[in-house]
């Protein structure tokens, strides 16, 4: 006698889709906010596909329209996020890359950095610009205290920087230029 086929393993799309699942139907109103969460940290911890079926099998089927204005809901939310992203982005203040040969440029609040920023979110001594070799710069966080973003993500180690990218020291937000000026 032979023993049943193991379960399929639970892939990161299968995760995406079950949890995608539970987001259409708790906007429906089929699920509450808690047992969302709570399904969504199961769906999270699933090791097979079977585990994450029973997550939904108790769920109705959805009928077409229902399913139909529930994805363009969500396809307007996404545009809409786009739209405030790009309208933000332009008014940003420029930070030019420096252009002459000094290889560390220090931004923070205190007298002695390269580039002040007055704003209390910053750090005294908050981050560095740093050329590489190949004269591309990376932005290093000195352990501040609200943080170093590049393009929204918090820095955790060294990150490349290119013209277009957006860096935040704590509140103090900039769109990095492409034309290099000394500062």
């Amino acid at each position: 006698m032979s023993s049943p086929p193991p379960p399929f393993r639970a892939s990161d799309g299968d995760r995406d889709r079950a949890i995608n699942e539970l987001r259409d139907r708790a906007v429906e109103g089929r699920l509450s906010h808690d047992t969302f969460l709570g399904r969504v940290d199961m769906a999270l911890r699933a090791r097979s596909r079977g585990e994450l079926d029973e997550l939904v099998a108790d769920l109705p089927p959805r009928g077409r329209w229902r399913r139909r204005l529930t994805e363009a809901v969500g396809a307007v939310s996404d545009f809409t996020v786009r739209v405030q992203s790009a309208w933000r982005r332009p008014r940003l203040p420029r930070l030019p890359l420096p252009g002459d040969d000094r290889p560390r440029y220090v931004v923070g609040r205190g007298s002695a950095c390269d580039l002040v920023l007055a704003d209390l979110t910053v750090s005294r001594v908050h981050a560095e610009l740093r050329r590489e070799e190949d004269g591309g710069w990376m932005l290093i966080d000195l352990g501040s205290l609200n943080g170093t973003r590049l393009n929204g993500w918090r820095l955790v180690g060294p990150a490349r920087v290119r013209p277009g990218d957006e860096i935040s020291f704590g509140d103090c937000a900039f769109l990095v230029a492409a034309g290099q000026v000394t500062v």
